[in-house]
């Protein structure tokens, strides 16, 4: 399957050439490219163990690869680090925050540790604040916040130097269903004017936040596309047709059967789900209204991002 790994951007922010890791003996990932373009969401997808906090890690300059070249925002990564991160936010799977601090004051230390301008950090504090919902609780303990809580404060740690990039790694493990919802907004919401990498295991993350999904499986990239384009590619094509009435569903499938392409068709209730090598909707319209026979719903059924993820993972 042909890799999409270049961005429909004309701007890159994020460049990645040949990235290879080992730990000792162990290959951890194993030639990656890919480019991320200005203005951007990409999921990065893989199993636990697949190589996706590695290469995140790599991204940021928290680790250098043993082979390969990474360019944030046209600066290399390895040669001009400090250079290279100024335009970049990080939420770790772990966020790195001082529980024994209050909200104000761990982000009020942060934008100095990022060298927000003095008289820019009280403008940028109340924006975070703001935007990561933390405003009623800014003047308590960290430790004593609910994990959703936490990782607001590590999302708005992320955002405070008003970086070009967000990096996500894994920003809704633990959390219960109703702080998921809440963080996958937040990071929706974020995503309007960032660039952003969201790392996860979870795919109705990236088919709810993303525009496009690369996928690596044992430090290999194994599948890459804009999601409007997946299963374009395909050779065969699933169509169903909703028709009008069940006592006309065995006529319509005696019809569509004859039509010449069909490969396999079964029906459920007064559902048809037609199999053929090409998109033959123009023809079962037009069969099924000779016939006098009223199809509600004639439609391309693609494969999902699970279909594809379980597909790519096991091969």
């Amino acid at each position: 399957m042909e890799l999409d790994l270049r961005t429909r951007k004309s701007e890159v922010l994020v460049s990645l050439e040949g990235i290879t890791k080992y730990y000792g003996d162990r290959l951890a990932v194993d030639n990656i490219s890919f480019d991320v373009g200005k203005g951007e969401i990409l999921g990065f997808l893989g199993p636990n163990g697949a190589g996706k906090t590695t290469s995140m890690r790599i991204i940021t300059g928290y680790m250098p690869p043993t082979k390969g070249s990474v360019k944030v925002a046209g600066i290399d990564m390895l040669e001009k680090p400090v250079e290279a991160k100024k335009h970049i936010g990080y939420l770790p799977e772990n966020p790195p925050i001082y529980t024994e601090m209050t909200v104000l004051s761990y982000l009020r230390f942060v934008a100095k540790l990022k060298k927000v301008p003095s008289n820019k950090i009280k403008e940028r504090l109340d924006f975070v604040l703001q935007k990561c919902g933390l405003e009623q609780v800014k003047g308590r303990i960290i430790g004593n916040l609910s994990r959703g809580y936490k990782q607001r404060v590590g999302i708005a740690q992320a955002i405070i130097h008003d970086p070009e990039i967000i990096i996500f790694d894994e920003p809704t493990v633990g959390l219960d269903p109703q702080q998921v919802v809440e963080i996958r907004n937040l990071i929706k919401e974020i995503s309007r004017e960032k660039t952003v990498i969201l790392s996860t295991h979870i795919l109705s993350e990236v088919t709810k936040i993303c525009d496009r999904v690369i996928i690596i499986s044992q430090g290999r990239l194994v599948f890459g596309k804009y999601l409007d384009e997946i299963g374009e590619e395909t050779e065969e094509k699933r169509i169903k047709v909703v028709i009008d009435g069940k006592e006309q569903i065995q006529m319509a499938y005696d019809i569509v059967s004859k039509i010449s392409g069909v490969k396999k068709v079964s029906s459920e209730d007064s559902t048809l789900l037609v199999v053929s090598n090409q998109d033959i909707r123009k023809s079962i319209v037009e069969k099924l209204t000779e016939a006098k026979i009223i199809p509600l719903e004639v439609y391309r059924e693609k494969p999902s991002l699970e279909e594809i993820y379980l597909k790519v993972v096991s091969a």
